[in-house]
């Protein structure tokens, strides 16, 4: 019997390592992309070392926090008929890190923290709701659903629609991101579609960018990241790993803020946040904003032992 021709499979570790400053949420970018590397099981042991070794060789950056995000196993949306090449089977991650204090290293590597809005600027809603949703996405997007053909295993354009960007009253929901960047690039709205020969966007006179396209699904896999995260947050006190080690109630809701990308009642917050526990006084205060004395905070790691979900569960729009 002849035996089967290999069908050559690699796998890729990409990183999503989010950091903040000041009101910012800030990205890891090393090149014109994620810091990423092929999985080499003689050379690593596990998905997590290999990750970690990518990032430090690229960035000069050690990271801390680190969880697997999802896995992207399809073919490749770049990829044409005919295509013999490796199928590259693509595991994202999100990693945490605080700034470091010397950022040299990071500058002589080559690599940098960008905004991550200047990716998703439609994500970030914190002074008003953004008026490229209304000027130019939402448009697009009813009259793309209007004549938009069905896919295989996904609902219809126009409940995608309504399910992604809250359409017809459906209420923005901020954890949706993936689903709005998957939509975006359904219709041929972002430059990764165009990029990739996807008909919906080859068939556009005008094309207006809507955030700065990312190599091969690195946006893909930055939504996913910042989805989890604005998720993850509200059960668990991830927030803190971005956190220094005190800090002011205020520092916290705008940290908070800056990754949900929404603005919090302040009065709420700080209820909610002495209702979890999940901070206790230092004893101290902090001058930083010129202003009155603020009360400096510090992260009661006992509470992890305390109760297994323990995060900050702010509600609704």
């Amino acid at each position: 019997m002849t035996p089967r021709p290999a069908n050559p499979v690699e796998i890729g570790l990409t990183a999503a390592v989010v950091t903040i400053t000041g009101d910012a949420p800030q990205i890891l970018a090393a090149g014109d992309g994620l810091p990423t590397g092929p999985f080499d099981p003689l050379k690593h042991r596990t998905f997590e070392i290999a990750l970690r070794t990518f990032v430090a060789e690229q960035t000069a950056l050690d990271v801390g926090y680190v969880e697997q995000l999802y896995t992207f196993g399809d073919r490749g949306r770049h990829a044409r008929k005919g295509d013999t090449g490796p199928h590259v089977v693509s595991v994202g991650y999100l990693a945490l890190t605080r700034l470091p204090e010397d950022g040299r290293k990071l500058t002589e590597a080559g690599a940098r923290f960008e905004p991550w809005y200047k990716f998703f600027p439609w994500e970030d809603w914190r002074t008003a709701r953004p008026a490229l949703l209304d000027k130019t996405i939402l448009p697009a997007l009813r009259d793309w659903a209007k004549t938009a053909p069905a896919e295989a295993g996904k609902p219809g354009a126009r409940e995608r629609l309504r399910f992604a960007f809250g359409t017809d009253s459906g209420g923005w929901d901020e954890e949706k991101v993936l689903e709005r960047y998957e939509l975006l690039y359904s219709a041929g709205l972002v430059e990764e579609a165009r990029r990739d020969g996807r008909e919906a966007a080859l068939a556009r006179t005008k094309f207006a960018p809507l955030g700065e396209a990312m190599p091969f699904d690195h946006r893909r896999i930055l939504a996913t990241a910042i989805a989890r995260l604005r998720a993850k947050m509200k059960y668990r006190p991830v927030v803190f790993e971005l956190m220094p080690a005190e800090f002011t109630l205020t520092e916290l809701q705008r940290t908070v803020e800056a990754i949900a990308g929404r603005h919090l009642h302040k009065q709420n917050f700080r209820r909610l946040v002495e209702a979890t526990q999940l901070v206790e006084p230092t004893g101290e205060t902090s001058t930083a904003t010129g202003g009155r004395p603020a009360a400096l905070y510090r992260f009661r790691r006992d509470v992890l032992a305390e109760r297994p979900v323990a995060g900050l569960r702010f509600g609704g729009r």
